[in-house]
C-alpha cells in the first residue's frame, strides 16, 4: 500500500443555498438544530445545515400531497421526458457532482466519477424510458372482459443511507416519479449534500414544484415522515435495526414498503476458479468504497486447494492500493465516513484478533488526518467468530476454508441475512447449481458487486423486502385496479 502526493482536484462548493429543498426551492430553517457536514479525509466541517423541524416536515408533505394528482395526470411520456432530461444534466455535471460526493462521503474521486452520479443518471434514464410503458392487461371472458390499470400509490417517503447518497436518492426517486408518485426524501444526516443537488437538477429539468422534496435530519425526522397518514409508501436503505423500526411504523398505517437492509454475504471460491478473477472479486466485494457497501461478500470461503495461493495473491494486490487524498484521481482507497464508523470497524478488527483469527495484513489506524485505516485481511476464520457473523461495514475481509461444495453451501446459508452471494469457478454448471442453492437475492457468478439498473436488486431474510431497479420496481410503486366490464344483461336470483 502506498500514499499519494499529487495535487488534488479543486474542491467543489459544499455549502448549499439552503438545508432543504421543498416545493421547487431551497429552504432554510434558522431555528433548526445545526447539522455539521464533516469531510472524512481531514475531519473538517465543510458545510453546516439544519435538522428539519415539524413545520418543515409538514411543508414538505403538504407540497408532495398537493403536487401528486397533477403529476399523476400527466402522461408517462411527459413524465419520462423530464426524468431523461435530468439524467442528461447529471451526466453533463458528473465531474462537479462526483467531487461533491467525494467531499461528502470520503470515497475516492476515482470511484465516484464512475459509480455514483452516473449510476443515478442511469436510473433516471431507465425509468424515464419505462414511464410510457406502465400498463395493465386485458382479459377476455367470453363477451365480457376485465382490464387492469396500474395506478400510482401517492406520496412516497425515501430514506437514504450514507454510503451512496446520490445513487440511492435516484434509485428511489426514479421509479417512484415514473409511476406518477411524489416523494419526500430524507438523506442520511452523515451525507446530506448530493440529494439537494438532485432536487435542484430535477427542478431545472422541468419537474413540477412539490414532486420531489428533500428534508434533512436524524431518525426523529424519519419517524415523522414514516408515520404521517398522507404517506402511502416507504422505501428505506439502511441497517436491520433501523429497518425493524421503520417497518413497524409503516405497518401501523398498512403502508407499502421496500427495505434494502444489511448483509453478511458469502463469496465461494472453488479450486478451479481463475485466481486473479477471484482475488479481484474479493477486492471489489470488500474494499471498494473502503468496505462500506451493504452487499459486500465479506465471508470469503476458499476451497483448500487454492487457499495459500489466494492469500498470497490477495496480499500482493492489496499492496498496490493507493491510500491518500480522495480528491486525488490516483487514490484508490479512501477514509471511512466518520470517526464513529472507524472506531466501530477497528473494534471488529480487535475482536478478530482476540478470538484467534490470523491477521494477514492491514487493520491499522493510519497516522494521518481523517478517518483512515489500512484494509484488513483475516485468515483462519471460523463460522462462530464475531467477524464472520456480524456486519462490519468496513474494509475487513474474512477468509474461511472449505473442502466440499455441500459444506460450503450449508455454511454460506448459516446466517440470518440474505442480500448477496457470489461464486467463482470455471465450471458454469457448478456456478449455476451453487447459486441456485444459496439464500440470497442478488447473486453473482465470476463477478461481484455489479448492479446495473436493468437488474433487480434486493435481499431475502433479514436483508429486506421488495426490489429496487428493473421492471420489478414498478410493481413496488404502483397498485393494480381491476375493472370487470359486463357486455350483456345482468342476471340475479331475484
Amino acid at each position: 500500500m502506498s500514499e499519494t502526493a499529487k495535487s488534488p482536484l479543486e474542491r467543489p462548493r459544499t455549502q448549499p443555498e439552503g438545508s432543504h429543498h421543498i416545493d421547487g426551492a431551497y429552504v432554510a430553517d434558522a431555528g433548526g438544530r445545526p447539522l455539521p457536514v464533516i469531510y472524512p479525509a481531514d475531519g473538517s466541517t465543510i458545510a453546516t445545515l439544519e435538522h428539519a423541524g415539524p413545520d418543515l416536515v409538514e411543508q414538505a408533505l403538504a407540497a408532495a400531497s398537493r403536487a401528486q394528482p397533477a403529476w399523476a395526470a400527466m402522461t408517462g411520456t411527459e413524465r419520462g421526458r423530464i426524468l431523461r432530461r435530468a439524467a442528461e444534466i447529471i451526466r453533463e455535471r458528473n465531474d462537479e457532482l462526483s467531487r461533491l460526493e467525494t467531499m461528502d462521503t470520503g470515497k475516492p474521486y476515482q470511484e465516484t466519477v464512475v459509480a455514483d452520479a452516473t449510476s443515478g443518471a442511469d436510473a433516471l434514464e431507465y425509468f424515464g424510458g419505462l414511464a410510457a410503458s406502465i400498463t395493465g392487461e386485458h382479459v377476455q371472458l367470453g363477451d365480457d372482459f376485465v382490464y387492469s390499470v396500474r395506478q400510482p400509490l401517492g406520496v412516497c417517503v425515501g430514506i437514504g443511507a450514507w454510503n451512496y447518497p446520490m445513487q440511492i436518492a435516484c434509485w428511489k426517486a426514479a421509479p417512484a416519479l415514473a409511476c406518477g408518485n411524489t416523494m419526500v426524501f430524507k438523506p442520511s444526516e452523515t451525507t446530506p449534500l448530493s440529494a439537494l443537488k438532485l432536487a435542484e437538477i430535477l427542478t431545472e429539468a422541468g419537474l413540477p414544484d412539490g414532486v420531489f422534496n428533500v428534508v434533512q435530519g436524524d431518525g426523529a425526522v424519519g419517524s415523522a415522515l414514516v408515520g404521517d397518514p398522507r404517506v402511502a409508501k416507504v422505501s428505506l436503505t439502511g441497517s436491520v435495526p433501523t429497518g425493524r423500526k421503520v417497518y413497524a411504523a409503516a405497518a401501523e398505517g398498512i403502508r407499502h414498503v421496500t427495505m434494502e437492509l444489511g448483509g453478511k454475504s458469502p463469496m465461494l471460491i472453488f479450486d478451479d476458479a481463475d485466481l486473479d478473477d477471484a482475488v479481484g472479486g474479493a477486492i471489489l466485494g470488500n474494499f471498494y468504497s473502503s468496505g462500506q457497501i451493504c452487499s459486500n461478500g465479506t465471508r470469503v470461503f476458499v476451497q483448500k486447494g487454492i487457499l495459500p495461493a489466494f492469500l498470497d495473491r490477495l496480499a500482493e494486490r492489496l499492496g498496490h492500493a493507493v491510500i491518500g487524498d480522495p480528491l486525488d484521481p490516483t487514490t484508490s482507497f479512501g477514509p471511512l465516513v466518520s470517526q464513529a464508523q472507524l472506531d466501530q470497524v477497528l473494534g471488529f478488527v480487535q475482536a478478530g484478533r482476540d478470538e484467534g483469527a490470523r491477521l494477514v495484513t492491514g487493520g491499522e489506524r493510519l497516522d494521518r488526518e481523517g478517518f483512515y485505516m489500512s484494509p484488513a485481511v483475516f485468515a483462519d476464520v471460523t463460522d462462530e467468530m464475531t467477524i464472520a457473523r456480524e456486519e462490519i461495514f468496513g474494509p475487513v475481509l474474512s477468509v474461511l476454508s472449505f473442502e466440499t461444495e455441500e459444506e460450503a453451501i450449508a455454511r454460506a446459508n448459516a446466517t440470518p441475512y440474505g442480500l448477496a452471494a457470489g461464486v467463482f469457478t470455471r465450471d458454469l454448471r457448478r456456478g449455476h447449481r451453487v447459486i441456485g442453492k444459496l439464500d440470497a437475492g442478488s447473486c453473482f457468478i465470476n463477478a461481484y458487486n455489479l448492479t446495473p439498473v436493468e437488474a433487480p436488486f434486493g435481499g431475502v431474510k433479514l436483508s429486506g423486502v421488495g426490489r429496487e431497479n428493473s421492471r420489478a420496481a414498478i410493481e413496488h410503486y404502483t397498485q393494480l385496479k381491476s375493472v370487470y366490464v359486463g357486455m350483456g344483461p345482468v342476471e340475479a336470483p331475484y
